[in-house]
C-alpha cells in the first residue's frame, strides 16, 4: 500500500531479523524504489517468530528474495515465464480499442499497435471503418496463470486500402526494431502525434479567430481534443528546455531534438512525476497529461513543431527513417519474415514456436573468421618489415 516500506511490511509479519533482512536487502536493491502495487511475501519460522525468507516483485521482469535466519543472504533473480505465440486479427468497425475488444484482446494491444505504426498511420485523423489489423504475438504466463503481451513479432496495419508491415528482427548486435518487408526501419524521428487516441478539433493556419480573445490570430500548431489526464507523449527523441508556466499556454514542455527542431506542448494539467528540465527523454515516453491551463475553453492539447524558430505544419514535417536493416543481414531478415508470414497464414504450427527460434531475444554472438595459419616465410617477412605481394 502507500506508504509501505520494506521495514514495515516486515514488522508487521515478523517479531524479530527484520533489520538484518532491511539490511541485506539494501545490498542489492535500492529502497527508494520499493513502491506501492507490488506484491510481496513473508515467510517466519512460527517457533521464533523470525524471518526465514522475503520475496518483492521489483517489476515483471525481475524479483528481489533475501532468505535465511542468521545472516541472510539478497539476490535479484529473473522471473521465469512461459512464453507461447499466438496470433490476433479485426476490423474496425467503430474505433481501434473496440475492434481489439470485440476480439477478446487486452486494450493494450490497440496501445501497442499505435505505438508500432504510429510513425506510419495518424490514428488520430486517418482511422476509417474497414481497417483491419493482424498481430502474431507473444503471450507470456506464470504459473499457468496469464500475465500479459511480450514481444510483437510481426504485425499489419490496413489504414484506407493501404497495409502497413512490420517484422521485429535484430540486425547484428544491436537492439532488436521493427522494419518492414523491405528492410525499412518503422522508427521515424517523429510520431505522427503526441497522443494515441483522440480528436483534432484545430489545425495549423495562418489566420485563426481566438475563441477567448475574439481576434483573428496565426494559430502555428494543431490543437488535439481529450479527456483531462489523457497521457502526452514526446514525438521525439531529445532533451527538455522548457518546464513550466508559459502564460496563455498554460503549463507548458518544449523539447530540443536534432536538427533544430523542436516540439512544444502546452495546456497541460500537470506533468509525468520526475520530469525536469535538461533531462533526456525518448520517443513515445509520457512527458504530462492534457489540460486546460492558460487561455483555453476546454481540455486539449495544443501541439507544435518549430524549425530553427521558425514554426512548421506538423503535418508537413520532414519525417526521416531510422537505419534499415544492413545488406549483411538482408538475407536472415528475409527468411524472418518468410516464417513470420508462415505462422500469420497457418502454414506453420504456433506450438513450434519458442522465444529464440525467430528472433533471440539476446544478441547472438558473432564468431570471427579463423585466422590463417602463418608460414614460416610470413613470420620472417614480417620481423624483417618486409612484404611480399
Amino acid at each position: 500500500e502507500k506508504g509501505d516500506t520494506i521495514a514495515k511490511v516486515l514488522g508487521e509479519a515478523a517479531d524479530d531479523g527484520v533489520q538484518q533482512y532491511v539490511s541485506a536487502a539494501r545490498r542489492v536493491f535500492s529502497l527508494r524504489s520499493f513502491r506501492e502495487g507490488q506484491p510481496y511475501v513473508v515467510v517466519t519460522d512460527p517457533g521464533s517468530g523470525r524471518v526465514k525468507r522475503f520475496e518483492y516483485e521489483i517489476d515483471g521482469r525481475r524479483r528481489l528474495v533475501v532468505e535465511g535466519t542468521g545472516t541472510p543472504e539478497a539476490r535479484v533473480e529473473p522471473i521465469e515465464y512461459v512464453t507461447l505465440l499466438d496470433t490476433a486479427e479485426g476490423v474496425i468497425d467503430d474505433n481501434l480499442f473496440q475492434a481489439v475488444a470485440d476480439i477478446g484482446e487486452s486494450p493494450q494491444l490497440a496501445l501497442r499497435l499505435a505505438e508500432l505504426f504510429g510513425a506510419e498511420v495518424n490514428f488520430i485523423r486517418d482511422l476509417q471503418e474497414g481497417d483491419s489489423f493482424r498481430v502474431l504475438v507473444e503471450k507470456r504466463y506464470r504459473e499457468g496463470e496469464y500475465k500479459g503481451y511480450g514481444r510483437m513479432i510481426a504485425a499489419s496495419f490496413t489504414n484506407k486500402g493501404k497495409t502497413y508491415e512490420a517484422f521485429l528482427f535484430r540486425d547484428g548486435r544491436g537492439r532488436a526494431q521493427h522494419y518492414n518487408s523491405k528492410g525499412e526501419n518503422l522508427h521515424k524521428t517523429l510520431l505522427q502525434a503526441p497522443l494515441a487516441f483522440t480528436r483534432l478539433t484545430s489545425r495549423f493556419t495562418h489566420s485563426r479567430r481566438h475563441p477567448i480573445l475574439g481576434t483573428r490570430r496565426p494559430h502555428l500548431g494543431v490543437d488535439y481534443a481529450a479527456p483531462t489526464g489523457t497521457p502526452v507523449k514526446a514525438v521525439g527523441e531529445g532533451v527538455v528546455v522548457k518546464r513550466g508556466w508559459a502564460g496563455g499556454y498554460g503549463n507548458q514542455i518544449i523539447i530540443r531534438h536534432t536538427a533544430g527542431l523542436e516540439s512544444m506542448y502546452a495546456h497541460l494539467s500537470g506533468y509525468a512525476r520526475g520530469l525536469r528540465k535538461g533531462q533526456r527523454v525518448r520517443q513515445g515516453q509520457v512527458i504530462g497529461f492534457v489540460g486546460s491551463t492558460g487561455l483555453s475553453t476546454g481540455p486539449h492539447l495544443d501541439f507544435r513543431l518549430r524549425q530553427n524558430g521558425t514554426f512548421i505544419n506538423p503535418a508537413k514535417a520532414i519525417n526521416p527513417r531510422g537505419a534499415p536493416v544492413s545488406r549483411k543481414h538482408m538475407g536472415e531478415f528475409n527468411k524472418i519474415v518468410a516464417a513470420a508470414r508462415d505462422y500469420l497464414e497457418g502454414r506453420r504450427h504456433l506450438g513450434e514456436y519458442t522465444v529464440d527460434s525467430l528472433v533471440p531475444e539476446a544478441p547472438v554472438m558473432e564468431t570471427p573468421a579463423p585466422a590463417e595459419k602463418e608460414t614460416r616465410q610470413t613470420r620472417r617477412s614480417r620481423r624483417s618489415g618486409r612484404h611480399r605481394g
